[in-house]
């Protein structure tokens, strides 16, 4: 039997065209996030009028907000180019040199994870952000040196998940701060559904609000839900989605009423039944569970922190009593 080899680059190629089919391209379509929105609707029309480039802006927040998506929403509202890169492809100051004197004028310069830029990138960065401008050395030693070459205007947004590893003369020069909050349930509701209208799938609303429900506050999270939601409708329902389908597929999926899956769980438990309920350091909760650290603070320890189920003190972290009647566990005295 022949084997069907598909490759990680192949199946990310995949993906990023699933995200692109479903990314709104303007602020009026864009859902959630209205104190943003307003805020930036305003920025970008003052920009336009003026006929200047809009300031810089930086966009931050938990992972799978739509920091990516806002930044096209941005170019597409200003009618200019997209150029998108991340922090950590930018290893060497020739490559921000190669990118930004690629960019033409007005465009939008798109840098995801900037808080993992390395310092001498950033050192480069800052003549471009506040002077268009580029500060290059050629040569070493005696024989070095500076030129200056001029850029055209161009907006530079920059997207984190954690604002305060962003060096504070960086994060000075952004005019626009924009933190993007955890969704509200009838945004994500809206979000399934239009996300289903795409999909030419028919959906109830008890069936979108179960999903909803079950999404952590996280679009991204809900669209990816109702894909796999999507599967089993389509296998054991003929294809539609309403209450029951949703809550047995969810439970299939292993991701309970509050939306937390089977890492949240191992996560809770181990603190609990490990560590007395803590404090434990974030390490040794990694160790434990088999996870990296940097994962568990940016990927799930946010929404635990938000829904109130984890405390971080000076000593580690700690569950709270939220946690041990969620489980139905005892809490120890």
């Amino acid at each position: 039997m022949e084997e069907r080899i598909v490759s990680s680059e192949t199946e990310n190629t995949e993906e990023q065209s699933f995200e692109q089919t479903l990314r709104p391209k303007l602020l009026e379509t864009y859902i959630g996030q209205d104190q943003v929105k307003n805020n930036l609707a305003v920025f970008i029309e003052a920009a336009r009028n003026r006929q200047e480039t809009l300031d810089h802006v930086l966009l931050y927040g938990p992972p799978g907000l739509g920091k990516t998506t806002l930044a096209a929403v941005i170019a597409n509202e200003m009618g200019v180019n997209l150029r998108t890169t991340s922090g950590p492809a930018i290893e060497r100051p020739g490559d921000l040199a190669a990118i930004l004197s690629a960019l033409e004028p007005g465009d939008v310069l798109f840098i995801d994870e900037i808080h993992r830029l390395p310092r001498a990138i950033e050192e480069v960065l800052y003549p471009a952000m506040e002077d268009f401008c580029l500060d290059i050395v050629i040569g070493t030693g005696p024989s070095a040196r500076s030129v200056r070459l001029d850029l055209p205007p161009f907006t530079l947004v920059g997207a984190t998940t954690r604002a305060g590893a962003i060096s504070a003369p960086l994060r000075d020069r952004f005019g626009v701060l924009c933190r993007l909050e955890y969704y509200e349930e009838h945004h994500l509701v809206e979000i399934v559904h239009r996300t289903a209208q795409i999909f030419k799938t028919d959906i109830d609303e008890q069936g979108a609000l179960e999903i909803a429900k079950r999404s952590r506050g996280t679009p991204r999270i809900a669209n990816r839900l109702l894909r796999r939601v999507r599967d089993f409708a389509q296998v054991r329902a003929e294809g539609a989605i309403t209450y029951p389908i949703a809550q047995e597929s969810l439970e299939l999926l292993q991701v309970d009423r509050l939306g937390l899956d089977h890492i949240d769980h191992k996560l809770l438990t181990g603190i609990i039944e490990r560590f007395r309920g803590g404090p434990v350091g974030l390490d040794t909760i990694a160790a434990s569970i088999g996870e990296e650290s940097s994962t568990i603070e940016d990927v799930y320890e946010p929404y635990l922190l938000q829904i109130g189920f984890l405390q971080r003190t000076p000593r580690g972290r700690v569950v709270t009593h939220l946690v041990y009647e969620h489980f139905q566990l005892e809490v120890p005295k």
